[in-house]
């Protein structure tokens, strides 16, 4: 897919990014910023901390797009047209679904950070991602599909305890109405397989697959037409939830040969065109491939930090189109780089200090490792996603933010039992969703 690349972009243009809120937009905000262009922060929460940054020139709100998309996506086609924007960056998956659906609206008006259609369609159904990654050789999970309790009954003793429940889809848009959003999930035997299944019967797909222990690792890659412009690689070492979610703490790592190699044949396959991070668990087996996140990931300031500018070359490719001849992708970055998300993080201290779990039969953390991230939260060695004295004002909202959210908690009546909404071990999760990786 050839950018839609205009001879008219002005010397300085207008970039819209939207979920202003998130360390990853917050990362976008700035590295565009730090050029001389025009940033505008979009956001459906008025107090997002992304509005506060000094290379915002304006903001926007737009309606909620969990609830109301085609409302949202109506908003951001005024705002491109009213402020002349030339590129949109949408940020998540409750944007980018409804934005792609009614992408032909912006041909005339701006261009859109999006991947084609058809590809899109693959990285967000893990059903079709296993099968183009097996068609590619690349490791996956032993998965069945499966939409009944007895089918995943007949299903799961194959596989080995525990298995892992995961959506076909983590979202599902509905014409314009709404987002559906879904959340994969754990059994320990066969009561706990059929107390899981009978959630998604009858409103959505599973792929049931054994799981996989190890480490998990991020190749992120910015692709045009299939091809390489930039990588970077990840390692993750605290989670939210603890048995395996979003990253709240990682490290930046050098990128690994085979993992390499097999996130670029899936993303050269699909002609993919834009960000993207290809996920992989590596333990005794060796790599295996988890998901691809075909959008900004949660992890983005990492790569910035350690001198990947992923957003810079991204917003440059879309706007004056891609490097030119066939030169090597660029590698270079800082090893050894941390950055945590501040309040993942917490979240997983709390999580680990508590010490209740909602899947006792999967590994957790001791105390010990909690007082010692709680103490390290002082080390000058580890970077914030958004927290930063060359640009403060983020920071001090999302410290705001994050005492309003754990207060509320705190004040709500406690429920116990395995079903409670929230982390595993019973406490309070962010609202930002587990794809924030």
């Amino acid at each position: 897919m050839q950018p839609n690349v205009l001879p008219n972009v002005p010397r300085k243009p207008t970039i819209l990014v939207t979920d202003a809120g998130r360390g990853s937009a917050i990362a976008i905000i700035r590295s565009l910023g730090r050029l001389g262009w025009r940033v505008i922060a979009a956001d459906c929460d008025r107090h997002s901390p992304g509005f506060r940054s000094r290379y915002t020139a304006d903001v926007l709100i737009y309606p909620s797009p969990q609830t109301s998309p085609r409302d949202a996506v109506r908003t951001l086609l005024a705002a491109a047209g009213y402020h002349g924007v030339d590129l949109i960056i949408p940020v998540t998956d409750e944007l980018i679904l409804p934005l792609s659906r009614e992408r032909s609206l912006f041909e005339n008006v701006c261009r859109l950070a999006l991947p084609e259609e058809d590809a899109l369609e693959v990285t967000t159904n893990k059903l079709k991602t296993i099968a183009l990654a097996e068609r590619l050789q690349v490791p996956v999970p032993r998965t069945r599909l499966v939409r009944t309790v007895e089918e995943a009954l007949r299903c799961g003793p194959a596989l080995g305890w525990p298995v892992v429940l995961k959506p076909q889809a983590s979202r599902r848009y509905h014409d314009g109405r709404a987002i559906e959003t879904f959340s994969v999930c754990y059994a320990g035997d066969r009561d706990d397989l059929a107390r899981q299944m009978r959630r998604f019967e009858g409103r959505c797909p599973i792929l049931m697959q054994e799981y996989s222990s190890g480490t998990g690792f991020g190749v992120e890659l910015l692709m045009h037409e299939g091809r390489p412009l930039a990588a970077f690689q990840h390692r993750r070492l605290r989670e939210v939830p603890i048995n395996g979610g979003a990253s709240s703490l990682r490290q930046s790592v050098p990128l690994d040969p085979e993992l390499y190699g097999h996130a670029v044949r899936l993303l050269a396959a699909l002609r993919w065109t834009g960000l993207a991070m290809v996920e992989f668990k590596v333990g005794p087996c060796g790599g295996r491939l988890m998901e691809v996140n075909g959008r900004v990931w949660g992890s983005l300031p990492l790569a910035v930090l350690s001198g990947m500018d992923f957003p810079a070359r991204l917003a440059k490719m879309w706007l004056f189109g891609p490097p030119k001849g066939e030169s090597p992708p660029e590698m270079s970055y800082k090893i050894g780089v941390r950055a945590r998300n501040l309040e993942l993080d917490l979240v997983w201290i709390a999580s680990v200090l508590i010490g209740r779990r909602r899947y006792p039969f999967l590994h957790a953390p001791r105390r010990f490792r909690a007082l010692t991230a709680l103490a390290g939260l002082l080390s000058p060695r580890c970077k914030f996603d958004i927290i930063s004295l060359k640009d403060p004002r983020p920071g001090v909202a999302e410290l705001f933010k994050i005492v309003r959210k754990f207060v509320a908690k705190w004040k709500q009546p406690k429920q116990k039992g395995p079903d409670f909404p929230g982390s595993q071990a019973g406490v309070w999760e962010p609202g930002e969703s587990l794809e924030a990786r």
